[in-house]
């Protein structure tokens, strides 16, 4: 996991507890700075999820169908040795 979802999150869930104090006491500008830290939260939160996407490597139909052979090729000899 990318450092960025999880200060993400962390941003997004203080940001909510904030706004919220923010309602629940009537003070408008601790539901402003909060809503704010809350969407900067989310947004860094989906930046660290992007990071991760471009980090997995992807497997192409040729990996696959090797992997796929591979197996059956295992199931074929577990059969076999029984």
């Amino acid at each position: 996991m990318d450092k960025d979802r999880a200060e993400g999150k962390a941003k997004d869930i203080a940001g909510r507890v904030e706004r919220q104090v923010g309602e629940w006491t009537g003070d408008k500008e601790a539901e402003v700075k909060g809503a704010a830290k809350q969407v900067e939260g989310k947004v860094q939160n989906t930046w660290g999820k992007a990071k991760d996407a471009v980090k997995k490597p992807s497997t192409n139909q040729a990996d696959q169908d090797q992997v796929d052979k591979d197996e059956a090729q295992r199931r074929r000899d577990r059969a076999a040795n029984e």
